[in-house]
């Protein structure tokens, strides 16, 4: 691996512009699919195999032409206050309003509220009036949109207040928002006080850049939703920069070592390069995996993001080293420049006081990593208990994690999405936002008609429904459809339970009309994606985890350095799941960072959170644990190999982290509230695995291991291909070619 990688170097570094053309080509090629792709549309919850599904697949067959995809919208009319929407002029307008939205083209049909039973709240201050249209909501036109809000304006002016929602109101897409932007220029501060250089502390955010180009271009001309876009985004953005900073690291620590621009280039893509890419291929590993779950929405995620991170890695190993070409001295810092990276960088070699961190040469004085280093080699015990002790801490609000399908109740109270929800809450009830859609297949009973009055007989003796709607038959009068409105909220474990006693009781109505009863709608699809998360959770940890553990025993030659690894990203993601569990349930600190309404965790977000926070936890992993394994290969013992590879890699090790922590904890700012949860997530679990678990808690566990820790069956020894990432053949030789003579200065200076 090392060899190849270092010959991949010196031939990027050798052809840097062909190389830098290439990638502005591939870039142009993707922005150009890009922008000719039509709009992507919302990921939807498919989920094949659930009753949920199941029912919505029926009710498309059964009722053609009420496609369950297509668009729909909710006006919500509330009265002033000492007054009645029932009042004749408010009467009058919210009738003109309705009929005004029912003209437009795409519009497929339009309830007067005043026309259809239940529309109108008991006290008679809130109205409703459901459009549906003949369209997904993808294909409205502004036209149509734009009379939603005209009907919205229309009514304030008559003195109503009027709130829309429904699928009608697509958000606009969000690539990143204002604090994202502070995310990365807080990352380009990180990487200048890191390197002192502006072109070292520029390349890893110009490759970074031109990566998640690449990738998210390819992902929005393969027609991707927003959401998927976006965290491919964030993903590319972290691990580019992160990638990229550890390359030009160990290109400036090998040209301290003395070595031309061109060897230095292609040492570090052969030794930093390679853990690069085992780092990436964990992440993608992690990734991918996510299609065991079984949920497309969840597999789409996956797979773009893993698409990103493998653009990344390429870019890393190849438009890198081309950069670094035209930047050979430019990446140097001053102090570096001045004094050359001939004779003098040899000399401080030899006196063994390179600092691999920073790339830069420096004193025989030990750093802080080798401080830290030294610290948590003398009481490894200690430190290991309190490392574990404080992340258990902090995972204890996870027990109380609860799952759930955050809809229009978790959208800010300055959205009229979430104004419509919160009006309709208080007219008709809070279950009213979280109807439950029975279907009842009547195909094999002898009376369709009273197998459906039985059902719904059934289901207003159910406690906990408050109202159920008269069976509406479909054409062929062998399939009708109930709505059940729950006493509850839809996000209560009240009712959850409601949905499996409904269900539970299907099998009653099949014994005695021979009827089948289907249960969905939003709480119903959540109790089916939580269920099928629960059962894909073993097999995609059993997959993902063992496939890193071979991975990372190819690497490290180890047995318990690769189960290390998984326990500490075990803690690490049960520690930001008590975060998440912390500030979206319980509300503490939702203020500050814009969380406007608490509730559950949406379904998907801690199985994806596992695949992400184990990828990026292997990264720190590959690129710590590798200098220590580096310097014990080459004689050093344990411990001395342990402050060994915290003086090459601690500070980079901290400031990739932090940069990634800057970049994650820009999506908090954002207003889906999948990404802001995903970004609180992965920020904490980041700062948790780099600093308590990879800084503190690895260092003590491999003190306390000493030789063992580095130990593997002499059997699987001769089985396990060596791949060489420490590029132990470059240090005796290997590929190098004879010495290069050092190129011109180039054009450069920063």
């Amino acid at each position: 691996m090392a060899t190849f990688l270092y010959r991949l170097g010196r031939f990027s570094f050798r052809r840097r512009r062909l190389v830098a053309l290439l990638w502005v080509v591939i870039l142009a090629a993707c922005a150009f699919a890009a922008a000719k792709a039509p709009t992507a549309a919302e990921d939807g919850f498919s989920m094949p195999g659930t009753e949920s599904q199941k029912a919505f697949d029926l009710l498309d067959q059964r009722f053609p032409g009420g496609n369950s995809n297509t668009a729909d919208a909710r006006i919500v009319f509330v009265a002033p206050k000492g007054q009645k929407v029932t009042a004749a002029a408010n009467k009058a307008a919210v009738e003109k309003i309705v009929a005004n939205v029912a003209s437009g083209s795409q519009v497929k049909g339009a309830l007067n509220p005043f026309d259809m039973a239940g529309a109108v709240s008991k006290d008679g201050t809130t109205a409703y009036s459901t459009i549906s249209y003949d369209v997904q909501s993808i294909d409205l036109t502004d036209a149509t949109t734009k009379a939603l809000e005209d009907a919205a304006k229309e009514g304030r002016d008559a003195g109503l207040t009027v709130e829309l929602g429904g699928s009608a109101l697509v958000p606009d897409g969000e690539l990143g928002g204002t604090t994202e932007l502070v995310g990365v220029a807080a990352a380009a501060v990180v990487l200048l006080i890191t390197f002192g250089s502006l072109a070292a502390a520029g390349l890893p955010l110009l490759t970074a850049i031109v990566g998640i180009g690449v990738g998210v271009a390819s992902i929005v001309a393969l027609g991707m939703s927003t959401t998927t876009t976006t965290l491919a985004l964030m993903l590319g953005l972290a691990v580019g920069i992160d990638y990229a900073l550890f390359i030009v690291s160990r290109y400036r620590t090998e040209r301290a070592d003395g070595h031309s621009a061109e060897e230095a280039v292609a040492r570090a893509v052969g030794t930093a390069g390679s853990a690069v890419v085992f780092a990436g291929l964990t992440v993608v590993i992690a990734l991918a995996g996510l299609s065991v779950v079984g949920i497309p929405v969840l597999t789409k995620m996956g797979l773009a993001a893993a698409g990103t991170v493998v653009i990344a890695v390429l870019v890393a190993i190849t438009l890198l080293p081309a950069l670094l070409g035209f930047f050979q001295k430019a990446v140097l810092s001053r102090t570096e420049r001045r004094a050359g990276s001939g004779a003098r960088g040899r000399q401080r070699a030899r006196g063994g006081a390179v600092s691999g961190a920073a790339g830069s040469a420096g004193s025989a004085k030990p750093n802080m990593g080798t401080r830290w280093a030294r610290f948590v080699i003398r009481r490894p015990l200690a430190v290991l208990v309190l490392g574990v002790l404080g992340l258990g801490l902090i995972s204890v609000p996870a027990l109380d994690l609860q799952l759930g399908m955050p809809g229009d109740e978790s959208k800010p109270t300055s959205t009229t999405q979430r104004r419509a929800y919160d009006a309709l809450a208080d007219g008709f009830g809070p279950g009213f936002n979280g109807p439950l859609t029975v279907v009842v297949d009547a195909k094999g009973s002898d009376d369709p008609k009273a197998a459906a009055a039985q059902a719904a007989k059934q289901l207003s003796a159910t406690d906990g429904v408050v109202a159920v709607t008269p069976p509406a038959f479909n054409k062929a009068g062998d399939t009708a459809v109930l709505t059940a409105v729950p006493a509850t909220g839809p996000s209560s474990s009240d009712t959850t339970d409601l949905v499996h006693t409904i269900r539970d009781e299907a099998g009653g109505l099949k014994s005695q009309t021979g009827a089948t009863m289907l249960v969905t709608g939003t709480t119903a699809v959540n109790v089916d994606v939580s269920q099928k998360l629960d059962d894909a959770l073993a097999p995609y940890l059993t997959l993902v985890v063992g496939l890193a553990f071979l991975l990372l025993m190819i690497v490290f030659r180890s047995l318990l350095v690769p189960l290390k690894a998984a326990l500490g990203f075990l803690l690490s993601v049960t520690a930001s799941f008590g975060v998440i569990v912390a500030v979206f349930q319980w509300g503490w600190l939702a203020d500050v960072l814009g969380v406007e309404q608490t509730g559950p965790v949406m379904s998907i977000t801690p199985i994806f959170l596992i695949g992400v926070v184990f990828g990026l936890a292997m990264d720190y992993e590959v690129f710590l644990v590798t200098r220590m394994r580096e310097a014990y290969v080459h004689g050093e013992r344990p411990g001395e190999a342990i402050v060994a590879g915290f003086r090459h890699s601690a500070r980079v090790v901290v400031a990739a982290a932090v940069i990634m922590i800057a970049v994650f904890a820009g999506f908090i700012g954002m207003n889906e509230s999948m990404i802001k949860m995903m970004g609180l997530g992965l920020a904490s679990a980041v700062f948790f695995d780099a600093f308590v678990v990879r800084m503190t808690i690895v260092p003590a566990v491999l003190a306390l291991l000493g030789h063992r820790a580095w130990w593997l069956p002499r059997w699987l020894e001769k089985a396990v291909p060596q791949v060489d990432v420490e590029g132990e053949k470059l240090t005796h030789g290997g590929p190098a070619a004879a010495p290069v003579a050092e190129p011109d200065p180039d054009p450069v200076r920063v």
